[in-house]
C-alpha cells in the first residue's frame, strides 16, 4: 500500500507541475496575444535606435553595447505603458504618434552624424535658420539612403494595426478595469528594467553623462532616447545656471587662472611684428594634407606650398570646432576660448562680453575690419564681429554679386579678393596701421560645381614605353577628388590676392596670417582610396598588400589637421623661415600671435607655442586631446601613441583632468559672462 501511495503522490505532483506549466505557458501566450500593438511598438523603436548606433558608430564596443539596448528598451516600455490608459481602439493613435517622434529622433541624428560626426542637440534648433543657405550641401553631401531606413518602423506599425483591425482585435481584448492595472504593471516592468540598467553603469559613465561633452560615448552607453532627453535638460541648463550658478562658476574661474601655469614670459619672437599691418585669411575647409600633394606633377595648392616653404609653417596644427564649425573656429581664433557645450557661442551667447584680437589691437591704435561676401547674419556674424571688436564688417551688401560670379554659397573667392583689394587699398590710405580678417567661401562643401573650378585633373596618368598615355580614374568622381579641384581653385584665388597686395605695395609693412577653419568632413573611404589606389582594379588595395597604408579612425583624426602659417614678403631664408612641428591648437593663436604683435589676452586658454613648445596639449570639445606623444580618445579611454617611448597612466590621467577643467572653465566664461567688466564691478572685483 505504501508503494502505491508514493507512486500516486509522484503522479499527483507531476500532474500539478504540468498544469502549472501549461497555465504559465497559457498566460504568456495570452499576454503576447493581447498586447501585440504594444510589443510591436517596443520592438520596432528599439530596432530603430539600435540601427542608428550601428550605422553611425563603427566599433566593436558599440556593437556589443548591451547597455544602450537596455536603456532604449526602458524608455520605450515606459512610454508604451501609458498607451494602456486609452481604449484599445484608440491606442494605435498614441503609439503611432510616439513612433513618429522616436523615428524622427533617429532620422535627424542619422543625418546630423553624417555631417558633424556627432549627435544632434536641441540647442541647435536656433541654427535651422541657416539651412536654406547650405541646403544643397545637406542634400548632396549628407542625406543618404541609410537615413531613410528608420521609416520602416512606423510603416510596419501601420501594417500591424491594419491586420489587427481586420481581425476585430481591438473588440476582443481587455475590459475597462484592466487598463489602469496594465499601465501599473508595465510601468513596474519599466522600473525593473531601469534598475537593471543603473546597475550596469560605472562612475565614468555617470560622469560623462552629466558633462555631455562626448555625445558618442553617451549614446553608446545610454542609448539615443536617454541621450536626447538629457540633451534637452542640458540645453536649458545654461539659462538656469546663468541665474543661479554664477558664484560657483566665478570661484572656479578665479582659481583656474590663479593656479594655472601660463608659460608666461618673453622669447626671441616678442614684438617682432609690432606696429605692422596684418592680413588674416580664414581658409574655408583648408586642410594640411593637401599641402605638397600633386597629381601628375601638378600641385594641388601651389600658393599654400609657397607660403609654407617661405614662412613660419605650423605643420601640427588642429582646429578645435564643435557643431558651430566656421563660427567656432572664429571664436577660438579670436578669443582663445573653446566652443560651448551646448549651442554655439555666435548664436546662443552673442550678448556675452569677449576679449578678442581686434579689441586688443584697437587699444594699440589699429583700425580693425573683417570681410566676408556672405549674408551678414549667417552665423550671427553681424552681431559677433562687433562684439569681438571689429570696427567694420564688410558683408554681402558691400560687394557686387551677380549670377555669373557665384560659386556654391556665394561670391567666388577670386571676385571676393579682387573687390576686397580695392577696399583694403582705401583703408591703408586712411589709417596708419590696420588689421583685417578675410573669410573665404568657395571651398565650402559640397564641392560639386566642378565645371566652375577650372581644369585640374585628379586622375592618374602613365606613359607606356611606346609613348602612349594611359589614364586611370583614381580620384575622379569622388568627393575627395572634387574637394581637391575646389581647393585648387581657392588656392589660385589666394595667389592672385597676394599678387594684388604686392602690386599695390601693401605687403611692404604687412604680416600675412592664414588658418584653415576646419577639415572638409569627407568620408574616410575616400582617403583610403587616395593612399591605397590599385590602378589595375580601379579600387582600394587589399589590406594584405605590402604597399597598403593603414588609415583607421586615429589616422583619420590626425589627418584632420589644418594649416596655420605666418608669412611676410621678406621672410624667406631668414631665421623666421622654418616649420614648427609641435602640436598646436587654434586656441594657441592668440598668445602666440599676441607675443609677436605686442598684445596680450589675460584670459587666453591656449599658450604661446614658443614658450610651451613640446609640452603643449590640444584639447577638443568632445574631451579628446592630443600632444606630441599621443592622441587620446576619451570615448574609449584609449590612445594611439605617436612616439616609441613609454607613456605612464599618471600622465594620461593628468592631461585628461587638465582637459576637463579647461572645458569647464571655458564654458563657464561664456555661459556666465565672466569677462563682463560691469558685472565684475558689481561683485566687488
Amino acid at each position: 500500500m505504501k508503494i502505491v501511495k508514493n507512486t500516486f503522490n509522484k503522479i499527483k505532483k507531476e500532474i500539478i507541475k504540468r498544469i502549472k506549466t501549461i497555465k504559465r505557458d497559457h498566460l504568456i501566450k495570452q499576454y503576447f496575444k493581447n498586447n501585440v500593438l504594444f510589443l510591436s511598438f517596443v520592438v520596432l523603436m528599439v530596432i530603430n535606435s539600435t540601427l542608428l548606433r550601428f550605422l553611425c558608430m563603427h566599433s566593436i564596443d558599440n556593437y556589443l553595447s548591451f547597455k544602450a539596448i537596455l536603456a532604449d528598451t526602458t524608455v520605450v516600455v515606459f512610454i508604451g505603458a501609458f498607451g494602456y490608459l486609452f481604449k484599445p481602439k484608440n491606442r494605435f493613435a498614441y503609439y503611432m504618434a510616439f513612433s513618429i517622434v522616436l523615428t524622427a529622433i533617429c532620422m535627424i541624428n542619422s543625418v546630423y552624424y553624417t555631417f558633424y560626426t556627432s549627435f544632434a542637440s536641441i540647442s541647435m534648433l536656433s541654427l535651422t535658420q541657416y539651412i536654406g543657405d547650405v541646403g544643397d550641401a545637406v542634400v548632396e553631401n549628407v542625406l543618404q539612403l541609410k537615413d531613410l531606413v528608420y521609416l520602416i518602423a512606423p510603416i510596419a506599425l501601420i501594417i500591424v494595426h491594419i491586420r489587427l483591425r481586420k481581425k476585430n482585435y481591438y473588440k476582443k481584448i481587455e475590459i475597462k478595469p484592466e487598463r489602469k492595472k496594465m499601465t501599473v504593471k508595465t510601468l513596474s516592468a519599466a522600473g525593473i528594467l531601469l534598475v537593471l540598467f543603473l546597475l550596469t553603469l560605472t562612475s565614468l559613465d555617470v560622469s560623462r553623462f552629466f558633462k555631455q561633452w562626448n555625445k558618442e560615448y553617451i549614446v553608446m552607453k545610454f542609448g539615443i532616447y536617454i541621450y536626447q532627453g538629457n540633451d534637452v535638460i542640458t540645453s536649458i541648463q545654461p539659462k538656469i545656471n546663468s541665474m543661479f550658478g554664477y558664484d560657483k562658476a566665478k570661484k572656479n574661474f578665479n582659481d583656474y587662472f590663479e593656479n594655472r601655469n601660463k608659460y608666461d614670459g618673453t622669447n626671441e619672437y616678442t614684438n617682432i611684428f609690432e606696429g605692422k599691418n596684418v592680413v588674416v585669411i580664414h581658409g574655408e575647409s583648408m586642410m594640411s594634407n593637401a599641402i605638397g600633394l600633386t597629381f601628375n606633377g601638378q600641385e594641388v595648392t601651389p600658393t599654400l606650398n609657397k607660403l609654407a616653404n617661405e614662412g613660419m609653417y605650423f605643420s601640427n596644427f588642429y582646429s578645435q570646432v564643435s557643431v558651430g564649425t566656421s563660427s567656432d573656429s572664429e571664436l577660438t581664433y579670436n578669443t582663445s576660448l573653446m566652443p560651448t557645450k551646448s549651442g554655439t557661442a555666435f548664436v546662443s551667447y552673442s550678448d556675452r562680453e569677449y576679449v578678442g584680437i581686434p579689441d586688443l589691437l584697437n587699444e594699440k591704435g589699429y583700425y580693425t575690419f573683417s570681410m566676408h561676401a556672405n549674408n551678414a547674419d549667417f552665423w550671427n556674424r553681424r552681431a559677433m564681429h562687433v562684439n569681438m571688436g571689429y570696427q567694420r564688417f564688410y558683408a554681402k551688401a558691400d560687394y557686387e554679386v551677380s549670377k555669373e560670379n557665384v560659386i556654391g554659397l556665394g561670391l567666388n573667392d577670386k571676385e571676393f579678393f579682387k573687390q576686397s583689394l580695392e577696399k583694403i587699398e582705401k583703408i591703408n590710405a586712411d589709417n596708419e596701421k590696420w588689421y583685417g580678417l578675410l573669410i573665404m567661401l568657395t571651398n565650402h562643401t559640397p564641392f560639386s560645381e566642378v565645371d566652375k573650378y577650372g581644369e585640374f585633373d585628379v586622375s592618374l596618368k602613365e606613359t607606356k614605353e611606346d609613348g602612349t598615355e594611359v589614364v586611370y580614374p583614381y580620384m575622379e568622381g569622388t568627393k575627395l577628388g572634387n574637394y581637391f579641384k575646389s581647393l585648387h581653385y581657392a588656392d589660385a584665388a589666394l595667389g592672385e590676392f597676394i599678387e594684388g597686395l604686392d602690386e599695390r605695395g601693401l605687403l611692404e609693412n604687412t604680416v600675412f596670417v592664414l588658418y584653415g577653419d576646419h577639415d572638409a568632413r569627407l568620408p574616410r573611404k575616400d582617403y583610403n582610396l587616395l593612399y591605397n589606389y590599385d590602378k589595375e582594379t580601379n579600387s582600394v588595395l587589399s589590406s594584405e598588400d605590402p604597399n597598403y597604408k593603414e588609415y583607421d579612425y586615429y589616422q583619420y583624426e590626425l589627418g584632420r589637421k589644418v594649416p596655420f602659417i605666418i608669412w611676410t614678403k621678406d621672410m624667406k631664408g631668414t631665421e623666421l623661415n622654418f616649420i614648427n612641428t609641435n602640436a598646436m591648437g587654434m586656441y594657441d593663436v592668440v598668445p602666440t600671435l599676441g607675443n609677436m604683435l605686442g598684445f596680450k589676452n589675460e584670459y587666453a586658454l591656449g599658450h604661446d607655442i614658443y614658450n610651451i613648445k613640446e609640452n603643449n596639449i590640444v584639447v577638443f570639445p568632445n574631451g579628446n586631446w592630443v600632444n606630441n606623444k599621443l592622441y587620446y580618445n576619451s570615448q574609449k579611454a584609449e590612445y594611439m601613441p605617436l612616439v616609441e617611448e613609454a607613456i605612464s597612466e599618471e600622465e594620461i590621467n593628468s592631461n585628461t583632468e587638465y582637459t576637463n577643467k579647461l572645458l569647464d572653465v571655458s564654458n563657464d566664461i561664456i555661459v556666465f559672462n565672466l569677462l563682463n567688466k560691469d558685472k565684475n564691478k558689481e561683485s566687488g572685483e
